[in-house]
């Protein structure tokens, strides 16, 4: 089971803590909130697996890209999912939309803040920390988030 905990901005796993970043606007379960939700979830999709750390993804499809500073500077508002994707859906009836709202947790660019809220909603970790944990979980698999 993954536990991730929102005022500590930590990820847990088989006793490995990892530091996080969730939502700068809070914790809530409305769409287009931009919000972290709460409760209970599973691990509905694993993507990405074997494409090379750093690599873009958008709608959940790698773009080709690798992510660099460069590729940063030209594209500066783009929100960065990177490496692997942990898509999430909520079992608990508040929190049922998650799939729907597209709550990942994601490879996020290594100079992005972590052990801070300033993501768009989902939960942001380092890559070679995703590579790692996505090789260590299965679909189906438990995460609750606090």
């Amino acid at each position: 089971m993954i536990t991730i905990n929102i005022a500590n901005q930590t990820l847990t796993h088989q006793g490995t803590v990892y530091s996080i970043s969730t939502a700068a606007n809070g914790v809530g379960e409305q769409e287009g909130s931009f919000c972290t939700p709460l409760g209970n979830f599973v691990i509905a999709e694993k993507i990405g697996d074997n494409l090379e750390s750093g690599s873009v993804l958008i709608s959940r499809v790698p773009t080709g890209e690798i992510y660099s500073k460069q590729l940063s500077n030209q594209q500066p508002d783009r929100d960065w999912i990177l490496s692997r994707i942990l898509w999430l859906d909520g079992v608990d009836s508040h929190n049922r939309n998650t799939k729907q709202r597209y709550i990942y947790i994601h490879g996020s660019p290594d100079e992005l803040s972590l052990g801070v809220p300033e993501s768009k909603g989902c939960i942001r970790m380092k890559n070679s920390d995703i590579i790692q944990l996505f090789n260590q979980v299965e679909t189906g698999g438990r995460v609750v988030i606090e």
